[in-house]
């Protein structure tokens, strides 16, 4: 059966490949974007990807984004909550603005677009949501305390919402990326990257490819009595228990 997938961020980096691998599974995917119109464009003829814009820190643009989303593909299936931004500093330099906008963007978005669509997986009785946490959600990094907060917080809410819909067939699970080859990082220079490069165990940074499959196997009809679960997916950068 073709499922209708939303990935959130979905034109570029990780959710570029996110969107690819439910793809290649046979769903039907809508990749929302917020600003890059070009790169959404691009991503839109070289896929086939339908693309959507609109900012998912705003829910009343969600709702309208998703009803727009169901008319076109039907009812949805399959939630990546992957968009999200970074505003780094200091804690002692940050802004209220700062701090602000990535929890709109990082972590409001969660509920705005899980919001829309989990009471309809119940009644379908088959629901997934994955979300796109951090491994600095889950061990914290200096100068990120907004970002880290945000992604500790999608944690937080995958394991509650889980317990909500385990038993109507909605799962409900987070991805932890460690260190990912996209372009803001392998724009870093050579040594702050043989410096990162160094502490990953296995010795490389990972692939959008690798966190997609990650994706597309949590939410496959076959992964229904996983959930509640943190995948890391870090290189043993950090392992979590």
């Amino acid at each position: 059966m073709s499922r209708t997938a939303i990935v959130t961020g979905g034109t570029r980096g990780i959710g570029r490949a996110i969107s690819l691998a439910l793809k290649n599974k046979g769903c039907k995917v809508a990749a929302t974007y917020a600003g890059n119109d070009e790169a959404a464009a691009k991503f839109k003829d070289e896929t086939g990807v339908n693309v959507f814009k609109w900012d998912v820190g705003d829910y009343e643009a969600c709702k309208a984004g998703v009803a727009e989303i169901e008319s076109a593909h039907g009812p949805t299936d399959i939630l990546v909550n992957n968009a999200g931004i970074t505003r780094d500093g200091m804690f002692h330099k940050m802004t209220p603005q700062q701090w602000a906008e990535v929890m709109r963007a990082d972590l409001d978005s969660v509920f705005n677009m899980s919001h829309q669509v989990f009471p309809g997986m119940r009644e379908r009785s088959f629901g997934r949501i994955v979300n796109i946490s951090s491994i600095n959600g889950q061990k914290g990094q200096m100068g990120q305390t907004n970002y880290s907060a945000a992604k500790a917080g999608m944690i937080g809410f995958t394991r509650a919402l889980a317990q909500e819909g385990a038993f109507k067939g909605v799962t409900v699970n987070a991805v932890a990326p460690g260190y990912i080859a996209t372009e803001m990082v392998s724009a870093m220079n050579d040594d702050v990257l043989k410096k990162i490069t160094a502490q990953i165990p296995v010795g490389r940074l990972g692939s959008a490819e690798e966190i997609g499959d990650c994706v597309a196997f949590l939410a496959d009809e076959n992964a229904g009595f996983i959930t509640g679960a943190v995948l890391s997916a870090n290189g043993g950068q950090y392992l979590a228990s």
